[in-house]
């Protein structure tokens, strides 16, 4: 149960990064990747500040503005100096390994003697719940459930707030960046503003992301975004290939569901004795699979529907 718990906490706290993947992968169409940098961008900037005796919500919260900045950097590289997009994005997470190193002193940052938002959580499920909880015949410790509750929390919060951002004007103006961009450049919309604040969006909530994982796991290290990106996109791809329609509400529900599933799948492959080290190989066959899946199963069911003609 353990495990299981583990897993939907970190399925829970990385489904911010696949909303943020999500914003600039679907929304844009725009192969961004500063996504690995910005995860330990928001690490290590929470950390330090969390080292220096700053409010873990503050700590939090500049973290995320951290990310933002980062974003912003990308976009203008790439709307102002005419970079690929690719090779800004590029850039930048290269830039941001030395950026990381020098904000947090050392390549690792311990938070366990510290006050984070996860030692705030379990306190709070000490007080409400109790030592253990009993969970469908499972003995959960309490700070164990208020933490995954926590963490499922905000991550339909954020989920919500984006889904509202996207009825907005300004949001309505960002998707038909990525969906037409000369149709909103007529009717004067300025596209290059738009890539910036969306890339800025996107990496806001990455770095989020990682500030959140860096005080559930109690360290921050300047290698943990490394693949990230991967890990977004595929959980992005599992969460359509789940609710299969297109609509902004569902394909955010689905991300954050591919999100935790996916997770869950990379915990019980780890629990059935796959090597530590091998993680990042298996990861990448998952995204491989949940590329290839969907069109396997399309022309399977064309096969199928010709078949039943014939």
């Amino acid at each position: 149960m353990a495990v299981l718990i583990g897993a939907l906490t970190i399925g829970f706290i990385l489904s911010l990064l696949s909303l943020g993947v999500y914003v600039s992968f679907r929304v844009f169409n725009y192969p961004d990747m500063t996504t690995d940098g910005s995860v330990t961008l928001g690490a290590a900037v929470a950390a330090s500040l969390l080292i220096n005796g700053v409010d873990p919500v503050t700590a939090t919260l500049v973290a995320a503005g951290a990310g933002f900045l980062a974003g912003a950097t990308t976009a203008i590289l790439h709307t102002r100096f005419r970079i690929n997009e690719l090779l800004s994005g590029i850039l930048v997470m290269t830039a941001l390994y030395s950026v990381n190193l020098h904000i947090m002193g050392r390549s690792n940052v311990p938070l366990l003697s510290e006050k984070t938002i996860a030692s705030y959580a379990e306190n709070f499920g000490t007080r409400f719940f109790g030592e253990s909880v009993d969970v469908a015949g499972w003995t959960v410790p309490g700070t164990d459930l208020a933490v995954v509750i926590f963490s499922f929390l905000i991550a339909v919060g954020v989920g919500m707030i984006l889904f509202l951002f996207f009825r907005t004007n300004l949001g309505t103006a960002m998707r038909a960046t990525g969906n037409n961009p000369q149709m909103i450049r007529a009717l004067g919309v300025n596209t290059n503003l738009m890539i910036v604040c969306g890339l800025a969006l996107a990496n806001g909530i990455v770095a989020l992301s990682g500030a959140l994982l860096a005080q559930y796991q109690g360290f921050a290290d300047v290698q943990m975004g490394l693949g990230m990106l991967v890990w977004g996109i595929a959980s992005l791809i599992i969460g359509e290939s789940l609710v299969g329609v297109k609509t902004v509400g569902l394909v955010i529900t689905g991300t954050i569901m591919g999100s935790v599933l996916f997770r869950l799948l990379v915990a019980i492959a780890l629990r059935w004795g796959m090597n530590p080290n091998d993680l990042k190989l298996i990861t990448a066959a998952f995204v491989f699979a949940a590329l290839i899946l969907p069109g396997l199963l399309s022309r399977l069911r064309i096969k199928e529907r010709k078949a039943a003609h014939a």
